[in-house]
Parts: C-alpha cells; sequence; structure tokens
C-alpha cells in the first residue's frame, strides 16, 4: 500500500480527504510538523480558506522547506494547489514556488458569480497518468475566488467566466483546483491516479 501523508494546516477538509483516500484503500497519516512527512510516498496538501494564513501556518511547521525540497509526489487540493505556485494576488502572498506563475481574483462578469461554488465541466483536458480515465466534459465540484490562468502546467481547464487551470502538474507537483474529495467519480479517479502513480 503506498504510504500518503495529508498535510495538516488547518484546513476545513482535512477529514473529507482522509475519507475520501480510505475509499480507496488508503490509510494516510495525518502529518501537523514536517518531520511527519518522513517515509511517505506521496503528500497532499488540502486547503480551504486564504493564502497568506495558510502559508504561514505551513511556514510555522517546517512544510514549506520540505515541499519544496520533498522527491515525492505533492497534490495540492483546491487552495492547496494555488499555494504551490510562486505568488497569490489573495493578501499578497509568496507561495511556495514550486510551480512558476501567479494566482489571481477571478473576474466578476455579467451572470458569473464569485466565488465560484457548484458543479463545472472539465475541458482541454491532456493525456496525463494523473488523469487517465477523466475526459472533457466530466464534472467536477469548485469552490474558490481565485485561480491559476491556462499555461504549460495546466492538464485541463474549466471556466466560470474565464478559462481558468483546474488540474495541473509540473514534474512531481501536481494541482486540482476543484475538490475531488467532493467530486463523485471524477475525484475519484483522480485520487487514485496520485497514488498509483509511478513517476
Amino acid at each position: 500500500m503506498t504510504r500518503v501523508a495529508l498535510i495538516d494546516a488547518g484546513g476545513a477538509n482535512l477529514g473529507s480527504v482522509r475519507y475520501a483516500l480510505e475509499r480507496l484503500g488508503t490509510t494516510p497519516r495525518i502529518a501537523r510538523d514536517a518531520s511527519e512527512l518522513a517515509g511517505a510516498e506521496r503528500i497532499v496538501l488540502p486547503g480551504v480558506g486564504a493564502a497568506a494564513p495558510a502559508m504561514a501556518a505551513l511556514c510555522e511547521r517546517g512544510f514549506d522547506a520540505a515541499l519544496r525540497d520533498t522527491a515525492v509526489p505533492v497534490l495540492g487540493i483546491c487552495l492547496g494547489m494555488q499555494l504551490l505556485y510562486e505568488f497569490s494576488d489573495e493578501g499578497d502572498t509568496a507561495c511556495l514556488g514550486a510551480i512558476p506563475g501567479r494566482v489571481r481574483k477571478m473576474a466578476r462578469a455579467p451572470g458569473v458569480r464569485i466565488p465560484h461554488m457548484g458543479w463545472n465541466a472539465l475541458s482541454d483536458v491532456v493525456a496525463d497518468p494523473l488523469l487517465a480515465g477523466v475526459g472533457n466534459g466530466d464534472e467536477a465540484y469548485f469552490v474558490h475566488s481565485y485561480a491559476v490562468p491556462v499555461g504549460a502546467d495546466t492538464l485541463a481547464a474549466a471556466q466560470h467566466g474565464e478559462r481558468f487551470s483546474a488540474v495541473v502538474r509540473r514534474g512531481l507537483y501536481c494541482g486540482a483546483q476543484f475538490h475531488p474529495e467532493r467530486s463523485s467519480d471524477c475525484g475519484a479517479r483522480l485520487l487514485r491516479n496520485f497514488v498509483e502513480w509511478r513517476p
């Protein structure tokens, strides 16, 4: 069984991510400081909340350096994905810098509510082990006000007014802007792919 460490940085979705992994037959170890990442073969960074306090919590517990230096795959979920980037406009926050780019506030427009909450279809899905079995039109559940523009590391996009990155990967660093733990079959597939991935 793959050894998965699930980072506890105060995110409200920690329990639901843990249960989603357990449904796949994996019992994650909850890591409350960087020393508890030792021996992990996968690291999951969930997140709900704001970028600045989340980064402060990661730094306080030594996770920032550990995540930058890790040699195992990392999956950031929602805010956790955003924290993998260099900078977030939310609170003018310097983030982990594992993936180049900047997280930006989503633009309001007629008929476009922010935060973006609800089910949305994935598009422009790239063939990648992280998305095996996931296709264009599959739906995932989103809750966010900030997003990463579509770029070279985007594996799947979604659209809410503007197009944005729904799934990203750069080397061992993976991210899902949506909540796989709340995204039914599509989310379960992504989590299983991540756990079973052999880079």
